[in-house]
């Protein structure tokens, strides 16, 4: 029997003020994706967060962050590979409705470009890798709204 391989995944479900959700496609999947990568040693999920956010994205700052939930995703059968993702809501302002960005890090992805745009959550389009399995635990737009208003 194979030995399973959990590999640890942080995930980022990012909204804007109108509840639309950033997503890009590939490289390498067909279908939409989130930002999201695997942890580094010693590094926490939300560690991991943060900093695929700014690898993937360009973006530095996030709002607010939450943890939405984690699960086990099995990759591939044979040979077994999972994977532990743990994903996060995040918010940010931002005013672009689309922008390339092209990571500089140096790591596996050095000079990948990708092609960010907002859609809105209920899209019925394929996210690749079933990134969309938790698209319903974000907030509404009304219901942000309403967090917004009560602390003011």
């Amino acid at each position: 029997m194979d030995t399973v391989t959990h590999v640890q995944k942080a995930c980022a479900y990012i909204t804007r003020q109108t509840g639309e959700l950033l997503v890009f496609e590939g490289p390498g999947h067909d279908g939409l994706q989130i930002p999201k990568g695997t942890l580094e040693p010693g590094e926490s999920p939300r560690e991991a967060l943060f900093r695929e956010v700014i690898e993937e994205t360009g973006l530095g700052t996030l709002s607010s962050t939450t943890h939405l939930t984690t699960d086990v995703w099995t990759r591939r059968k044979e040979p077994p590979k999972r994977y532990v993702r743990h994903f996060f809501h995040a918010t940010v302002h931002e005013s672009r409705d689309r922008w390339t960005h092209t990571v500089t890090d140096g790591g596996d992805e050095h000079g990948s470009e990708f092609d960010l745009h907002w859609v809105q959550p209920t899209t019925t389009r394929a996210f690749a890798l079933d990134l969309n399995d938790y698209v319903h635990l974000l907030p509404t737009v009304s219901s942000v709204d309403d967090a917004a208003t009560a602390s003011d």
